[in-house]
């Protein structure tokens, strides 16, 4: 798996929230996409509850989970080879339960109980609020297993533990699954129909964490822009509701116009959205409001109209156009990055010219690209032969990360000389005498430490830069810091 910008690190578990009362640990590893991260908090929260805190250190652990991840083969691989690590330790510490969570576990529940035997627990991204069940059930030596999917589960009411936070910025999840059939993908498989969650319980949780001292929000969802509350249910039952239900719906551009009106000091970002589905009214309430920050991923997998065809991408090469410009009209400062996938099956050269064509026209901030692997369940692994040789596919796929890499510079570039706010996140990776923030674009910001503190919003002057980070110096606090 290869991409410009590696946002899926392992997870570890430091935690905010810790009571002194509970005597079990947990150890959470987390891989994958953003929802993954945020179901671990979800489920470090629910587990507090039953007497178990966070810990960093795995071999201290009563209970090990691993959230997994199915989007990609490597994805897998590298969770299977975690798997047998922690096995390894569980020799030595018998006591030790090891279970598996999230989009893996629904899909390979059979294998890792019955056939592999190396886990003890299963637990699919819905099924989270009987951990304590399926707890109560390894406690008492017996296998346990819960990998079914809900139509309306969406942990709207639990209040996350903050996992891996920097207290600064935090994930709050506004709706889950996804109704859109990607013949690539296997989401629609292992989390289920859209559903959306309560848009009050999304401010009171939002209004918890701006209470904590948080500073940035990311509200998250396979498909934020299919955000729909019309008093709960699935997004496609949304036809049969009252006219009164459909009256007072509250769609994402109204959940984001919502939010940013309730806290004008506090920062959003949203992820992901899908082009066939993001409406001109969102990118107007961005436009609307200065702290909903100006980036938006838009991930396109693919310039060919005949291979966005074969994918069950229900978008053409010429709308995805149309929304790049009115995106570039309306929000003419505004960040967009990627997800390509190359050598997709039946792809030939002139499909993956189409590819290039588009990423020179949009010229993407950064990106996520991967060669195609084949996933079982998917559509197109029951319909399409992986026929494109693995050496074409890796020559296509340097080709986009090359042309990626010259188009993060160009766009890194148009920040020299400018002057540009940042919420300090942390020390930067490299020295300890610079801060590392993001700016609205979502780019990388790194400058000299001075007496300026994590959580701060400064104004920082952009001196220099690579393809991937901004390098300046700090020159106040800005207007938002109050």
């Amino acid at each position: 798996m290869e991409k410009i910008i590696d946002e899926n690190k392992q997870g570890d578990s430091l935690v905010l929230d810790q009571k002194k009362d509970n005597q079990r640990k947990l150890y959470i590893e987390s891989y994958g996409c953003q929802m993954n991260f945020s179901d671990s908090e979800i489920v470090a929260s629910i587990l507090a509850k039953e007497g178990f805190n966070t810990t960093q250190q795995m071999e201290e652990a009563d209970l090990v989970l691993v959230n997994t991840c199915s989007i990609r083969e490597k994805a897998e691989q590298t969770v299977r080879k975690r798997l047998e690590h922690f096995n390894a330790v569980k020799r030595i510490n018998p006591k030790m339960k090891v279970g598996v969570l999230g989009c893996m576990a629904e899909r390979l529940k059979s294998k890792f109980l019955e056939e592999e035997k190396i886990v003890d627990m299963v637990v699919g991204p819905d099924a989270y609020k009987d951990l304590p069940n399926l707890v109560a059930e390894i406690d008492e030596g017996r296998d346990a297993v819960n990998v079914i999917l809900s139509k309306e589960e969406t942990y709207g009411d639990v209040a996350p533990v903050r996992l891996n936070s920097n207290g600064v910025s935090a994930f709050v999840s506004i709706t889950r699954g996804c109704d859109n059939m990607c013949t690539f993908c296997v989401v629609p498989f292992t989390r289920g129909r859209e559903r959306s969650r309560d848009p009050q319980s999304i401010i009171e949780e939002i209004g918890d964490l701006w209470n904590r001292g948080f500073k940035e929000v990311t509200l998250l969802g396979q498909n934020v822009d299919s955000y729909l509350w019309y008093g709960g249910g699935l997004k496609k039952d949304f036809e049969k509701a009252s006219e009164m239900q459909k009256a007072t719906a509250v769609n994402f551009a109204g959940l984001l116009d919502m939010a940013a009106t309730a806290f004008p000091k506090m920062r959003f970002r949203f992820s992901t959205s899908n082009p066939q589905d993001m409406t001109l009214d969102v990118i107007e309430a961005m436009a609307k409001h200065k702290n909903i920050c100006k980036y938006i991923h838009l991930p396109v997998q693919s310039g060919s109209n005949r291979i966005l065809k074969a994918m069950n991408r229900l978008h053409t090469r010429e709308e995805y156009f149309e929304l790049i410009d009115n995106i570039r009209r309306i929000l003419p400062e505004c960040a967009i990055s990627q997800d390509m996938i190359a050598g997709f099956p039946t792809e030939t050269e002139e499909d993956h010219q189409d590819t290039l064509s588009l990423m020179e026209y949009v010229k993407y901030d950064f990106g996520f690209m991967f060669a195609y692997s084949e996933r079982p369940g998917t559509l197109a692994a029951r319909k399409l032969e992986d026929d494109v040789p693995e050496d074409i596919k890796k020559r296509r796929l340097t080709e986009i990360i090359n042309m990626q890499q010259k188009h993060s510079l160009y766009r890194t570039q148009q920040h020299l000389g400018k002057v540009e706010e940042v919420l300090i996140e942390g020390p930067s990776k490299k020295s300890d005498a610079h801060w590392m923030g993001r700016n609205t674009q979502n780019t990388v910001v790194v400058f000299p430490k001075e007496h300026y503190k994590v959580g701060e919003f400064v104004n920082v002057k952009i001196n220099d830069c690579t393809s991937a980070t901004l390098l300046g110096e700090a020159v106040g606090y800005s207007e938002n810091n109050a």
